[in-house]
């Protein structure tokens, strides 16, 4: 026995192997939370406790609820010492593949030309770029005020680039 649907007869069969060959889906959607006592979940404080400021609404940053009175900016890290020197100490890297495909042969690349070839500004590239192996460089170039891993040197030097 089997369906009529407009022109076609489908037997029960077919409509076997269709449902069997379907993709399964093993995602299931997230409950929706804080939608009202209707909905079934949660209602009134859903997710945030019973009492307290994260029940009822935010705090103010310059709340002043301690123990030991003491200002909100003493709580502060202060913005003076040695952490605001270590991105100063960071490299930017850039690979042997991108400059590969940003140069061509018999280029120099120094900072001035990677910040113009990539379209970064120099700020953003910071003070020291270092040179990584990643990719193939297939080409001579000739490197200027640059850092390299060891294994980049070995690659510039063997497709014959120069490092001033």
């Amino acid at each position: 026995m089997g369906y009529y649907s407009g022109p076609y007869f489908i037997s029960e069969i077919n409509i076997m192997e269709l449902q069997n060959n379907l993709i399964k889906t093993t995602t299931k959607r997230l409950k929706r939370r804080g939608r009202g006592i209707g909905s079934g979940v949660g209602g009134h404080t859903t997710g945030r406790g019973n009492k307290g400021d994260n029940s009822r609404g935010k705090t103010k940053m310059t709340f002043d609820g301690t123990k030991i009175k003491k200002g909100w900016i003493k709580r502060l890290p202060f913005l003076r010492g040695k952490h605001r020197t270590n991105r100063l100490s960071e490299y930017s890297l850039i690979t042997l593949g991108q400059l590969d495909k940003w140069f061509k042969a018999g280029e120099t690349v120094d900072a001035a030309s990677i910040s113009k070839k990539a379209k970064i500004s120099q700020r953003n590239l910071g003070p020291d770029i270092k040179v990584l192996s990643r990719g193939k460089l297939t080409k001579a170039l000739t490197f200027k005020g640059l850092k390299f891993s060891e294994s980049a040197l070995a690659q510039i030097t063997s497709s014959g680039g120069k490092i001033d």
